[in-house]
């Protein structure tokens, strides 16, 4: 049976339109509109879904407050949470197959990444986090005034919580944000991007079936400028999740001042340098150097997009590179030798053809790709694109370009290579790429971002860190970090005297 035909993808495809998720009930959108969800791979509609506006964000997030006030779901004992999160990732993992082709047939990333990676931490990030739910403790200070006194803090959940995740890995952006939130008794409205809806609304029946009280989840794909607005300028919701772009981050944060002063998290863009020492070890470098840019068809906040390389090395390194790049094998992500799928979208795809015809204009030599591959003209595909010899101060080398390009740019030494490195607006990861391990934390002290890679690249687990300094956004998600974004720490004091 080929992947594509999968009976229970079919059926699960079959029920049109698919609906909301809504106070435990699926329901359609009030206004009884719905949207095209289409495969990146031939453009072919896939389902359509729900739209949700504001009405039913105004209905998601009263269902939400209902679950919450009555305690439905923080009041329960945490070893039964603890229990129903791990269920969620037993879930996960036995339907990992039918995740991944939705995963893949949705977004175009290549089956075998949907299935070996996006399926697996999804399932272990719940997991992770059902392991946190008996441990949200609080601790005693001892207090020096006058008198007798307990002092000891509460971990308590913040509330409604709002999450809007993007496209460019649906599942595990859902997983990333639910999990957390769950463990620490929240009720969540979340909102996936109307690119890729498909495998939350799965995520949301599995969330059923393991029992989660009704409203404590809701489930709304729609629009960020009707739906993701309204769920973050809306009164009852405590605390908004965002992960998409720097651009729309401060449009969600302006809305959160604009309404309650709601608590906010960002995850947000970046422009990633990749760095490659001369003493590097070349042939992983080159390989890191690839993944780091091309994994996802460059689609990852945190692509390593700027690829330095020391002037010793360079021209071997691009050599090396260019290789590579001509053996990569582009076409849809169904297909288990695909390493390289189409980009989510036609308007994805021409963002990043005008950004090539940009680095063309501002005279960065083009080395590979700079446009579409042949025989795939009904998908939404690039080739994998090589500049070489790019000024810093171009734009394919400031800005986000979200696709398949990496701007190369040689450096001479340690210091010249901190300061252009640092020299952006986002600050989300970095890699270096070095044998000589003073050097390795030198660098890594150095450069200005949330995540550093030592002789690797897009290395994620649930129990490290994920965020970004200055632009790339606000807090951390995964490890315990996530725990702060999601609870409220009280304070109680009691005269004992």
């Amino acid at each position: 049976m080929a992947i594509a035909e999968d009976l229970e993808v079919a059926a699960f495809l079959k029920g049109q339109p698919k609906k909301l998720l809504i106070g435990g009930r699926w329901a359609d959108a009030a206004d009884g509109k719905t949207f095209e969800t289409v495969d990146p791979a031939t453009g072919e509609v896939l389902a359509r879904v729900a739209e949700a506006g504001a009405e039913d964000i105004d209905r998601a997030v009263a269902a939400a407050r209902k679950s919450f006030d009555r305690g439905t779901w923080r009041d329960l004992p945490p070893a039964e949470r603890a229990k129903v999160l791990w269920k969620i990732g037993d879930m996960i993992e036995d339907r990992a197959n039918e995740f991944a082709q939705l995963e893949t047939l949705d977004n175009g990333m290549p089956i075998n990444d949907a299935l070996l990676f996006h399926a697996p931490i999804a399932a272990a990030t719940f997991r992770y986090y059902a392991g946190w739910v008996t441990k949200l403790d609080g601790a005693t200070q001892q207090v020096s005034l006058p008198g007798r006194y307990l002092s000891y803090t509460l971990r308590e959940p913040v509330g409604v919580v709002g999450q809007i995740i993007p496209w460019n890995f649906p599942l595990l952006m859902a997983a990333w944000k639910l999990a957390p939130a769950l463990a620490c008794g929240n009720s969540v409205v979340l909102k996936p991007s109307e690119e890729t809806p498909l495998s939350a609304l799965l995520l949301a029946e599995l969330i059923q079936q393991a029992e989660v009280p009704d409203g404590v989840v809701n489930v709304v794909p729609g629009f960020g400028e009707v739906a993701g607005s309204r769920l973050a300028h809306h009164p009852d919701v405590d605390k908004i999740a965002f992960t998409g772009s720097t651009e729309v981050g401060k449009i969600v944060t302006r809305a959160s001042a604009d309404s309650n002063l709601k608590r906010v998290s960002l995850e947000l863009g970046g422009k990633s340098p990749n760095i490659v020492f001369a003493d590097a070890d070349l042939a992983r470098a080159v390989s890191g150097a690839f993944f780091g840019i091309f994994f996802n068809q460059g689609q990852v906040c945190s692509a390593g997009s700027r690829l330095y390389v020391q002037k010793k090395v360079y021209d071997h390194a691009l050599d090396e590179l260019l290789k590579t790049v001509e053996e990569t094998r582009i076409g849809p992500g169904i297909d288990p030798v695909t390493q390289m799928g189409p980009l989510v979208s036609k308007t994805q795809m021409e963002r990043v053809l005008g950004y090539i015809a940009v680095g063309n204009q501002e005279g960065a030599r083009l080395m590979a790709g700079g446009g579409r591959p042949e025989g795939l003209d009904g998908g939404y595909f690039v080739k994998p694109t090589v500049f070489a010899d790019v000024d810093g101060k171009m734009r394919i080398a400031r800005e986000e370009i979200f696709g398949p390009v990496v701007s190369a740019i040689p450096f001479q030494d340690e210091e010249d290579l901190v300061a252009k490195a640092n020299d952006t607006m986002y600050g989300l990861v970095a890699g270096v790429w070095t044998k000589d391990v003073a050097r390795a934390h030198r660098v890594a002290h150095a450069l200005k971002a949330g995540t550093v890679y030592v002789n690797c690249y897009h290395v994620v687990d649930p129990v490290t860190p994920w965020g970004g300094f200055k632009q790339s956004g606000w807090g951390r998600e995964l490890g315990p970090y996530a725990l702060d974004l999601y609870t409220e720490l009280k304070n109680v004091i009691v005269d004992i005297a």
